[in-house]
């Protein structure tokens, strides 16, 4: 109980702390009833815009919204995941599980040893916390995730007798981002934030979907990739093609259940985010709030981010800088948070939310009843 009030005393201390003055950019963006995140992994803007190879990726381009300048925070993955729901990546430069402290002797934390290693837990306040004190629900969906509100490190090995690591899991908590923060960690409740994709689909098909919504496929079907023996097919963390093509095909499936829910053909606004955690490792190009001779902070690379809206911008390519600080700025506004945590804050230096991407066509009101008369997909 100590722990949860500290935690509590905390969150209300960073939203103090970080609330900045409303700009009229932020002003302009709409109130949205859902938002999905759909996180992928590893893959340069230059590498989906093949339709030979990620059909579905570039014909959403074309149909909807992209951000032809989007950018990673640093590399490898999992500070990305933290930059996204917490507006900065708290010093984390590597891939050791959420629960590494300095010094640690443990198979999850390699790095625990090196000068300057920080905790990887973040002690503040995630993007869920903000949504739970608007009275907004949220959830994680994490493919393979072994059981609700697990703490494991790695699961759901690819074959029976293949060693369980971070190498050959189909589930990797480096790349679930709320994992790695103290509130959520405590929490009572944290079965019913973090969920596998077995509640994924019971929510789809009863139509509750939380205000917030985090999608991560498993390292298969995310682009990511595995090595090691018995490796699914298209699973191969060498073999890049046949990566982007079944995670192409992945997402395939998972925006056509969200566009066939109620929700999506309703009078409600729904938008669904596709993005990548960084680019290619040697690609450290990054904007807005980046500081380069940051061990943590420096720009993971440009990678491909979509905006698929039922009642936003068609056929659009915005090419004004953003990262996962503006993403973040961005849902922050869309639910009616005025208080940016930490670099999403950052608008000195360039962080503004996404309000192209994210704007609203005017529609007449039977739309809501007779949609198909308005040619809504």
């Amino acid at each position: 109980m100590k722990i949860l009030l500290s935690a509590i005393v905390a969150v209300a201390l960073g939203w103090a702390g970080h609330a900045g003055a409303q700009t009229a950019a932020d002003a302009a963006v709409p109130r949205y009833d859902h938002i999905v995140v759909i996180l992928e992994e590893n893959k340069d803007y230059a590498q989906v815009l093949d339709p030979a190879v990620a059909p579905n990726i570039a014909g959403w381009m074309k149909q909807y919204g992209s951000a032809t300048r989007f950018y990673g925070e640093v590399h490898p993955s999992e500070a990305n995941y933290v930059a996204l729901l917490g507006g900065d990546t708290f010093g984390i430069h590597d891939d050791d599980a959420f629960y590494c402290k300095p010094g640690q002797a443990d198979p999850n934390c390699p790095h625990a040893m090196q000068p300057g290693y920080p905790d990887h837990t973040a002690h503040a306040p995630s993007l869920g916390d903000q949504l739970q004190h608007a009275g907004l629900s949220w959830k994680a969906y994490l493919e393979d995730l072994p059981e609700p509100g697990s703490l494991a490190a790695n699961a759901g090995s690819v074959a029976p007798g293949v060693p369980l690591n971070i190498a050959t899991a189909l589930y990797a908590s480096k790349h679930s981002g709320f994992v790695n923060f103290e509130s959520v960690q405590t929490a009572p409740d944290r079965a019913q934030h973090l969920v596998d994709f077995k509640a994924l689909d019971a929510d789809l098909a009863a139509n509750a979907l939380p205000s917030f919504a985090l999608i991560v496929p498993n390292q298969c079907n995310e682009m990511h990739g595995l090595f090691g023996p018995k490796t699914p097919e298209g699973c191969s963390i060498a073999q890049t093609l046949p990566l982007i093509r079944r995670g192409d095909a992945e997402l395939g499936k998972l925006i056509g259940e969200i566009q066939a829910t109620p929700a999506w053909r309703s009078a409600q606004n729904v938008a669904i985010v596709i993005t990548f955690d960084e680019g290619r490792g040697d690609d450290r190009q990054g904007c807005c709030s980046v500081t380069p001779a940051a061990p943590s902070n420096y720009g993971g690379g440009h990678i491909p981010t979509l905006v698929i809206t039922n009642h936003g911008p068609r056929g659009l390519a915005d090419d004004t800088p953003y990262n996962h600080y503006s993403l973040l700025r961005t849902i922050e506004d869309a639910f009616g948070v005025s208080e940016h945590l930490l670099r999403a804050n950052d608008s000195e230096h360039g962080v503004v939310p996404m309000v192209k991407l994210f704007a609203v066509r005017r529609s007449p009101p039977w739309c809501g009843v007779l949609p198909l008369l308005c040619g809504k997909p």
